[in-house]
């Protein structure tokens, strides 16, 4: 397989740009702590292998080429962005979790990583134009496939946990009550944001 190295470098520019998934780890790093953001970090790699598998079956080749299959796809994902956007913006100021409240929200928080992952159709269309340039087909397939999806999910998994860990550190004054209400502004517009451009975008 050639260009393996450049294909990790476009991964990471990819991950490390702001998008939902990134403001998804750092408001539950924000709100519940580092422990708290796993199940979303973890949620969105495994969206990762869904909507890798996805692009490389015939539904990927259908959202590809139907108007109809991509605009609706797209609009349940804008839908989903707009929700949570309007959620967090009405949200409470985040409080410091002293206490362990991650255990109950991981499934919950794990659901929407994958959610935010899989709803958004230029996900699919970034495996199904990325894959084909970095992929030998004269040889193996499916071994250089796995190996592309492991490398983009564990590079989601280390850049979230860094982010995380970034949002940690500024905690204290996310939390309170004038950075909360900024982070819950901020964060709940962005979030519309990224839905009315994800509605609005052409295929």
């Amino acid at each position: 397989m050639d260009g393996y190295l450049l294909f990790s470098v476009i991964a990471i520019a990819t991950i490390l740009s702001p998008g939902p998934g990134v403001l998804l780890t750092l408001t539950n790093s924000i709100r519940y702590g580092v422990p708290g953001a796993v199940g979303g970090i973890f949620g969105i790699a495994f969206g990762t292998f869904i909507v890798a598998g996805v692009s490389a079956t015939s539904v990927g080749v259908i959202l590809a080429t139907s108007t109809i299959a991509f605009t609706i796809m797209k609009y349940i994902g804008a839908m989903y962005l707009i929700y949570l956007g309007i959620k967090l913006w009405n949200s409470p100021t985040p409080q410091m979790d002293t206490e362990n409240k991650t255990t109950k929200n991981i499934k919950i928080q794990f659901l929407e990583g994958i959610t935010l992952q899989v709803t958004n159709p230029k996900a699919v269309f970034f495996f199904m134009s990325i894959f084909p340039q970095f992929i030998n087909y004269s040889s193996e397939f499916i071994g250089q496939f796995i190996l592309l999806v492991i490398t983009y999910s564990s590079l989601v998994l280390i850049i979230h946990f860094m982010y995380a860990h970034l949002a940690k550190k500024a905690r204290n004054w996310l939390s309170s009550p004038k950075g909360g209400k900024i982070v819950n502004r901020a964060g709940g517009g962005t979030f519309v944001f990224f839905g009315v451009g994800l509605a609005s975008a052409n295929k």
